[in-house]
């Protein structure tokens, strides 16, 4: 009976002590850098950024396919949790609804430089894409204040590079990267999108252009 009481009371230490085990390295992990991040593909009035500009989601970026290949052309905006070493993720910020649900946009297609739109709704090419998963995030700093209004309270502007992997409505599955070159940012950053959908690599990077509201995107950093 002496030898029983001794080996629970063993076992319940030992259970105690892998508990505080687990408690302390999640506390750890959660205090370790880890990143709440919003990504937006921005629309800014009139097209040029520069003090008293309005910064707001909602905008749309191009980037075309290979060797003349059509355009793609996106919307969109999310959230993601970057684990402090930059890496990928599959967690989503649950302040935004759920996984699924917390980045979402749509895309259609442009040829020749015109929208692909028919007399019917049936005949332009678009969808939506929604998020499944954080490849990376590489973080370049906050932006430099150079008097934009943003209408975007998610915490601080930042230019940075995020890679997420997608799916489109129309089954096919993609990878999806956001670079936004923003004011004060190291070279290196292109800013705008780029996509793959199937085997289509629409990597022609469309730059943002001086008075069009267009190719342009943000991070916001919790």
């Amino acid at each position: 009976m002496r030898r029983n009481r001794r080996s629970l009371l063993l076992g319940a230490v030992l259970a105690l002590a892998a508990a505080l085990m687990l408690l302390t390295t999640f506390a750890s992990a959660s205090s370790g850098g880890a990143q709440h991040v919003r990504w937006d593909i921005i629309s800014i009035p009139g097209g040029t950024p520069g003090p008293g500009a309005h910064v707001n989601p909602g905008g749309h970026a191009s980037a075309s396919a290979a060797n003349g290949g059509d355009t793609i052309t996106l919307m969109g905006s999310g959230t993601f949790v970057a684990p402090a070493s930059g890496g990928g993720s599959g967690a989503f910020d649950p302040k935004y609804l759920s996984r699924n649900q917390t980045a979402t946009g749509f895309f259609d297609f442009v040829w020749n430089g015109k929208a692909a739109k028919g007399p019917n709704v049936s005949d332009v090419p678009n969808g939506t894409y929604t998020v499944t998963a954080l490849v990376s995030w590489e973080n370049a700093g906050a932006q430099a204040d150079i008097g934009l209004i943003s209408s975007i309270d998610e915490g601080t502007a930042t230019n940075g590079t995020a890679v997420l992997a997608i799916a489109f409505s129309d089954g096919s599955q993609g990878v999806l990267t956001v670079g936004c070159h923003g004011p004060g940012a190291p070279a290196g950053i292109f800013e705008g999108i780029a996509t793959t959908k199937g085997y289509k690599t629409y990597y022609n990077v469309s730059p943002p252009v001086a008075g069009v509201d267009a190719n342009r995107t943000t991070f916001h950093v919790r």
